[in-house]
């Protein structure tokens, strides 16, 4: 996404100004330079990284410190050649690091694919009902909410010794700045945040067993949590005092942000690692059939809730290239190319099997699902990859049917953003599923998401949501598909899923 952008006013009439956004996802990380200013919008990718998790002692690590050393080398690199006015974080949800009296870490946060979670849902429900849990949060219930995270820790030395608790990008801006807090949009997805008064739930925290204290005040997009460091920045080569600005930290909510919708009636796939597939209200939806359909009432940014479910996303692929790389590497685009020469529908599953969370020996598992279905597993690669994409595109189907059905809103586009706008054969096989037409980008959504909050918050971008979409609507390249084929094909195909 480059060029200037025809329509949307600045705050102000403010110049324009460069900001950094770093943004993490669980495969891989970058740092992200922005300039915006009245009807433009430029980005510009100043590092990229690898996001390695480490396995000790049985337990698997984010290799937290490791990642904070990439995004002080991608702030630096992203303040070559200009002066920065701002940096803002966003990440993944649900995992943690937590922080001792004296203000150290207590240790690698746990990544949320870790075992150590088994179980721990029903040892949650056995406190707290689920439809109370529900009632309150809005939250879809899985095994790695934050909330089974810190249940299964408990009594662990770690949690007793904890005196704060910082979800991932809380704990890179405390590295940065020395101030802790809690931004609300990665905050919704610990299933601990009512979501109708937006505040921490203490009588739930309290039910859960979790010792209140450790959860810190929280903050809304557009807030600064603070200056760098006098350390930090000398260490970087950057400025002193260059302010760390909160964003939709949870790079769905800036992901959601940086949709290039035009009016309220669009449905949103952000697409990487995961699916989050959804539609954006006004109010949280907490009927029993909401919660039944296992729909999140996340917070977006400037007071929205992002109504959506997770699905199991680009992590089918990726994790097939990984197992496949160890006798020799795949070509993706070469795979992609043959799998769209296949006929469709061949090969489905449940994209959503909870035997497909983990890490390990994907097509092989996709091969043992294949043939509990009573399906000829697929034979190569190639068949592999059209499995996981058109069983992708039935996950996205199903999703975006219940979405509308259970808010009672209809969508007449779906936007799908973020690295799945990349793959071609995925948002054709989307439209064809939904039977909607799909705008496929931009690829880089929650980087532009975190990049415009901050613009905003500095008066040098539109000050609404509507504004910065039009902004993002002048500058992008969008791709776009229409449904080809007959949509009975895939309601067959739903029915043999059950």
């Amino acid at each position: 996404m480059t060029g200037r952008a025809g329509g949307g006013g600045a705050a102000g009439g403010a110049g324009a100004a460069t900001v950094a956004a770093v943004d993490l996802g669980a495969s891989g990380g970058r740092v992200m330079a922005g300039r915006v200013g009245p009807g433009i919008l430029e980005l510009r990718e100043a590092h990229r990284f690898p996001n390695l998790p480490v396995r000790i002692g049985g337990t698997l690590h984010w290799d937290i410190l490791g990642l904070y050393r990439e995004v002080v080398d991608g702030l630096r690199a992203a303040a070559d050649g200009c002066e920065l006015a701002s940096a803002g974080i966003d990440s993944w949800g649900v995992d943690y690091g937590l922080i001792d009296s004296g203000g150290a870490l207590l240790g690698n946060p746990v990544h949320y694919r870790d075992r150590r979670t088994e179980g721990a849902v029903e040892r949650v429900l056995a406190r707290i009902p689920a439809r109370e849990l529900y009632a309150v949060t809005g939250i879809q219930q899985l095994p790695f909410n934050t909330v089974c995270q810190l249940v299964a820790a408990e009594g662990t030395p770690q949690l007793r010794a904890a005196a704060t608790l910082l979800l991932i990008p809380d704990l890179l801006g405390y590295f940065l700045t020395g101030s802790a807090g809690a931004e609300i949009t990665n905050a919704s997805t610990t299933q601990l945040l009512d979501v109708r008064e937006r505040t921490w739930s203490r009588p739930l925290i309290d039910r859960a067993g979790i010792a209140p204290g450790i959860f810190p005040a929280l903050r809304r997009p557009g807030e600064v949590i603070g200056e760098l460091l006098p350390e930090v920045a000398a260490g970087a080569g950057l400025p002193p005092g260059l302010p760390v600005v909160a964003v939709g930290s949870h790079d769905t909510a800036s992901a959601v942000a940086g949709v290039p919708a035009q009016g309220e009636n669009f449905a949103y796939i952000s697409c990487g690692t995961w699916s989050l597939v959804g539609m954006e209200l006004d109010r949280p939806v907490l009927t029993e059939a909401s919660r039944a359909a296992n729909f999140s009432n996340e917070t977006g940014v400037d007071g929205t809730v992002r109504y959506l479910r997770n699905v199991a996303g680009l992590w089918l692929l990726q994790e097939s290239l990984r197992t496949w790389a160890a006798d020799d590497a795949a070509d993706l685009d070469d795979l992609l190319a043959a799998a769209a020469r296949l006929p469709a529908l061949r090969w489905v599953i449940d994209a959503d099997d909870p035997a497909l969370v983990a890490p390990g020996d994907m097509p092989a598992r996709m091969a043992a699902a294949c043939a509990a279905l009573g399906q000829d597993p697929p034979n190569d690669r190639a068949e592999t990859v059209r499995c996981i994409l058109d069983s992708l595109a039935l996950a996205h189907r199903r999703a975006l049917l219940d979405v509308q059905e259970l808010s009672g809103r209809h969508a007449d586009t779906v936007h799908l953003v973020g690295g799945g706008a990349r793959n071609e054969l995925l948002c054709q096989l989307t439209a064809d599923a939904c039977g909607l037409p799909v705008v496929a980008g931009p690829v880089e959504a929650s980087a532009v998401g975190n990049i415009l909050v901050q613009a905003r918050a500095l008066g040098v971008a539109p000050g609404d949501l509507a504004g910065l979409r039009g902004l993002i609507r002048a500058s992008s390249r969008l791709g776009r598909f229409q449904p080809e084929g007959s949509p009975d094909r895939w309601r067959a195909a739903a029915r043999r899923l059950g």
